[in-house]
């Protein structure tokens, strides 16, 4: 076995790994200070598998269904912590996890999962750029009018999405050739982020789960009945597409950036408990989605 298969193949059990990790040495929280560079070089490998022909060849309709259920997030995550009984603060938490941008991710489990890449890659971008506008309005509507800034959603994608995507594809384009020598190792070095990333966000709120396990059970159970309902309703909308379009679909709609929504609740001057959704969502859908892209990746081998 490669290195790379030991890498992919087994990448739920590393993130398991690596999330207890994070909460039983929360000084790995220093991973988070270079958190955009990891992300970069992430998104940066898996795009250098892309070419411009395959973004031209995007469906549109397919590209619209993944854009209908991102904006069904967060109505279902106001209703999921409604149900489960979650305080206002949490129940905040919720909405601004549903309406913030799909996790960074996900394009590299969509290409673990034998996916539509270029789908889930431009849907991260055209969400990422709408999300301007979307997060405050979803929060006003379904949260109580909370003011969250927008500034950390733009310059995240543009650092960690937009640059390095762009930089990879035309590197491609360039050298075609030398940079498709390497292609099975890309998905292998974004895995490996991935799992350093999970590892570090997790022991930087290694506190906060620690003082609010009282909490843990109704957050957790909300957290991976939402991260269910995500991919279920991205398997509705991408079933009359192909294989790769409807992997692309689940994972893009099932998987919220945890990090991102996070840093917003701080940023708004929310209670510290509303980031605890986040927190639980990001090990639940880093857990969940890992194991999807091997459950896909070896069905479409």
């Amino acid at each position: 076995m490669r290195p790379t298969d030991l890498i992919e193949d087994y990448l739920s059990i590393w993130v398991l790994l690596s999330a207890g990790l994070g909460l039983a040495v929360p000084r790995l929280s220093v991973v988070t200070r270079v958190s955009t560079l990891l992300l970069a070089v992430m998104i940066g490998s898996v795009s250098l598998t892309l070419s411009v022909e395959q973004f031209r060849e995007i469906d549109a309709r397919s590209l619209g269904l993944v854009l209908a259920g991102h904006v069904t997030m967060p109505f279902l995550a106001v209703g999921v912590a409604r149900g489960f009984g979650l305080s206002p603060e949490l129940t905040v938490g919720f909405v601004v996890l549903g309406a913030v941008t799909p996790e960074l991710v996900t394009p590299v489990m969509t290409e673990l999962g034998g996916g539509d890449t270029a789908l889930s890659t431009s849907a991260l971008v055209v969400v990422g750029v709408g999300s301007v506008g979307f997060v405050p309005g979803a929060v006003t509507l379904l949260a109580g009018g909370v003011d969250v800034p927008t500034l950390p959603i733009v310059e995240q994608l543009t650092l960690a999405v937009v640059v390095p995507m762009t930089v990879a594809v035309g590197a491609r384009a360039w050298q075609p050739e030398r940079v498709g020598r390497y292609d099975t190792y890309y998905p292998a070095v974004s895995a490996l982020t991935v799992i350093l990333v999970i590892g570090g966000v997790t022991a930087a709120n290694a506190e906060l789960v620690r003082s609010n396990v009282s909490s843990l059970v109704p957050v957790g159970a909300a957290a991976v009945t939402l991260n269910g309902l995500g991919y279920a309703v991205g398997s509705l909308l991408g079933r009359a597409g192909s294989r790769s379009t409807r992997i692309a679909t689940v994972l893009s709609v099932g998987m919220r950036d945890f990090a991102v929504a996070a840093a917003l609740v701080i940023a708004a001057g929310l209670p510290t408990t509303a980031s605890l959704p986040a927190v639980a969502f990001g090990v639940v859908e880093m857990t969940t989605s890992a194991g999807l892209a091997e459950w896909f990746g070896r069905h479409s081998k």
